[in-house]
């Protein structure tokens, strides 16, 4: 059966997903530490803005690009933190077809808000960054820690974002207003435009329209890169990695990330359980009949651990229902979260032993 050290040690592509506030970010550092500690040249995107991977990382802060972080392994280790709006720059930058086309699109105040605050955009830069690192050829695996949603295929679709809206029949209009077979059409969507202007203001209006008009000519390379990432996405070598955790919230959460991850044809190649509550030389009925003979702290205590665990057990079973072919780890509950380079290391020890 397939490890998950297995895992690390043959995919180029690691996309750990699932809910916030269950160790996703940790994980998905931990997997790329347990590659560089196999020889292999792994770096990590964390969409994560808190300090504490940095810090357990040994640097002061992560930036778009990678950084390097020195540590006892035979290959290299890299982390950067998603950086939506530079990401989007330099996607910009990249299929414009001059650098004063960039610039304009750059300067556009419809782009600014857009790159930051459209819905979407965060999942799309993070694929886009995916993309990237992977077929720049300096790295045997990238992982990607994604952003926490419910919906899995908001990440899967990511890469069709960009090119609904140029392929969308307004965006059409506006960037062709003199085609003779649109003008009929041009000037039921002028009215549109003058209504939504005393709406939003006239200014707002233009800057959308000056925008979808500077991407002429930029279109077939958004559609190509996208198709790329979809092939690169449902390829062998990449791994949907769902981290969870034994609470029963997340539980329903996780099963209905595996369920929308199946509707599209994907399924999960392993399944972290983090902070399961470790196992007891006594069984539950053992536990509770030692606590009714000898009242007290300690016994109850030792009770009521048991009784959490045969439900921690209960929840994963049910979990694990949902993805029978996947790989299974857990990762007990630590005495502390990770703070330092020797916390991750002990998880990623955790994920591939």
């Amino acid at each position: 059966m397939t490890t998950y050290r297995d895992l690390v040690e043959g995919c180029e592509v690691v996309v750990c997903c699932g809910t916030g506030g269950v160790g996703k970010t940790t994980t998905a550092a931990a997997t790329a530490m347990a590659a560089a500690a196999m020889g292999r040249r792994a770096a990590v995107v964390t969409i994560d803005p808190a300090k504490r991977l940095a810090d357990a990382l040994g640097i002061s802060e992560l930036g778009n690009d990678p950084t390097v972080i020195d540590g006892p392994w035979s290959g290299t280790l890299a982390a950067l933190m998603l950086d939506t709006k530079a990401t989007f720059d330099d996607v910009v930058r990249h299929h414009a077809t001059s650098d004063e086309q960039a610039e304009t699109i750059l300067a556009n105040r419809f782009y600014k808000n857009i790159s930051t605050s459209l819905s979407g955009t965060q999942d799309y830069m993070a694929v886009e960054k995916l993309a990237e690192l992977h077929s720049s050829g300096d790295w045997d695996l990238v992982v990607v820690d994604t952003p926490p949603t419910r919906d899995a295929l908001a990440f899967l679709e990511a890469p069709k974002l960009l090119t609904r809206l140029l392929d969308n029949t307004i965006y059409k209009i506006l960037i062709s207003p003199s085609q003779g077979v649109l003008r009929a059409v041009n000037r039921a969507a002028g009215s549109v435009v003058r209504q939504l202007s005393r709406v939003v203001g006239a200014e707002v209006v233009d800057d959308a329209i000056e925008f979808f008009q500077s991407f002429q000519g930029m279109e077939e390379g958004f559609r190509e890169r996208a198709d790329a990432t979809l092939t690169l996405l449902g390829a062998d070598a990449t791994a949907f990695v769902l981290v969870a955790s034994p609470r029963a919230d997340t539980i329903v959460e996780a099963k209905y990330f595996l369920d929308r991850l199946g509707k599209a044809d994907l399924d999960a190649a392993a399944v972290i359980v983090n902070r399961v509550l470790p196992a007891l030389s006594v069984d539950l009925s053992r536990a509770q009949q030692m606590a009714g003979s000898h009242p007290g702290g300690g016994t109850q205590a030792l009770a009521d651990h048991a009784a959490a665990a045969v439900g921690d057990d209960d929840r994963i079973a049910d979990l694990l229902s949902s993805a029978p072919e996947a790989t299974v780890v857990r990762v007990p509950l630590l005495p502390s979260d990770v703070h330092d380079i020797d916390t991750l290391h002990h998880i990623a020890t955790l994920l591939t032993d």
